[in-house]
């Protein structure tokens, strides 16, 4: 059984069903059909604000092409130094925004701190043609330690990033997680606490291939010739697909009812739950506070070898910056749930470490 990630999860059978439904006949290329424009409309409502969409098959396009939007070549984007863009996205951002660069900060959790934030784009000259300039800051919800922002903490990054003129990106791959367990809107977690632009992210969470980069038009610090510029961005980077009525059709069934969330939600609970008898087994201590669907949690390096044996799959976790890092007998291990992820899944880890 898999703890691995959620993205070997399968898809949800409501969004497999929605794709064979999608499959019925002609309809229009490349964003044109009516799909694709239903599901723009869904986001607006979801999002109760105005937005432009774009949809793409990866996260590493929907990042690094929202970024580039509002990133030029002798820019700069402020991210966590854990940050999926720079540790798993081998130079994309580079790539599509031509030659920008990466600043990346320290940081609890895996979440940037807004006072040292502060500190560092205050003493920054950003009017010193010497220096590439900060034109954008980035963070990930949930983190790639699965911490949470709260609304309050994205809100000051916000605040310190329109005090220089930078937009504000969130990576949200994990989006839907991360509004399931803080219990908020979607309006709440983005725009209204001043994101930019958004990666909203779904194949995690039980679709096939569909991520949305979101820009919300009435308070983006991006205009309407980069948002043009954007659907060329999208197009060069190989990421307009012609049948694109797929994507539309995925998010129009992973909206509906709140399905979205009923699986986030899922995925949360069964990581709660793992957690809960992980620490109550008394041979693991979590690393990081549990955020949503993942668990980070430190254990033996014997008990490593029994869930492994016992055919449970969880990878080990390097590098990570921990005030407690492991012995020498020990390891950090990242287990990641899923809305497939069963109440037998976690009673088998409890069973094996018992």
């Amino acid at each position: 059984m898999s703890f691995g990630s959620d993205n070997m999860a399968p898809v949800s059978d409501r969004v497999m069903q929605a794709i064979v439904d999608a499959n019925g006949g002609p309809a229009r290329s490349y964003g044109a059909d009516e799909w694709t424009n239903r599901a723009t409309d869904a986001l607006e409502t979801l999002f109760e604000t105005r937005c432009s969409a774009f949809f793409v098959a990866t996260g590493t396009a929907a990042n690094t092409l929202g970024l580039a939007a509002v990133t030029p070549p002798w820019g700069v984007t402020v991210c966590h130094e854990v940050s999926h863009i720079r540790t798993d996205e081998c130079g994309a951002h580079g790539l599509q925004t031509g030659g920008a660069q990466l600043l990346t900060l320290a940081g609890d959790g895996g979440k940037l701190d807004a006072p040292d934030l502060d500190k560092i784009l205050g003493a920054y000259d950003f009017e010193d043609v010497h220096h590439p300039r900060p034109t954008s800051i980035s963070i990930s919800q949930l983190t790639e330690v699965g911490c949470r922002y709260d609304v309050s903490e994205i809100a000051a990054i916000s605040k310190i990033a329109k005090r220089h003129g930078m937009a504000l990106h969130m990576d949200g791959a994990r989006f839907a997680n991360a509004v399931a367990a803080a219990g908020c809107t979607p309006a709440e977690m983005s725009w209204k606490a001043g994101v930019d632009i958004l990666s909203f992210g779904g194949t995690k969470n039980g679709c096939l291939a569909l991520e949305a980069i979101i820009v919300f038009r009435d308070t983006a610090a991006i205009d309407d010739r980069a948002v043009g510029d954007l659907a060329r961005r999208r197009m060069r980077a190989g990421q307009l697909l012609s049948k694109g009525r797929f994507l539309g059709a995925q998010l129009l069934s992973y909206l509906e009812d709140g399905h979205w969330l009923t699986l986030a939600g899922h995925a949360n609970s069964m990581a709660a739950e793992l957690a809960r008898i992980l620490t109550g087994s008394g041979r693991a201590r979590l690393a990081w506070p549990v955020g949503g669907n993942e668990v980070f949690a430190i254990l033996s390096r014997s008990d490593q070898a029994r869930l492994a044996g016992a055919g449970i799959t969880a990878f080990e976790w390097r590098d990570a910056p921990l005030n407690d890092p492991p012995a020498a007998d020990e390891t950090l291990l990242r287990f990641v749930c899923s809305f497939a992820t069963s109440q037998d899944d976690v009673a088998r880890v409890a069973a094996i470490l018992s």
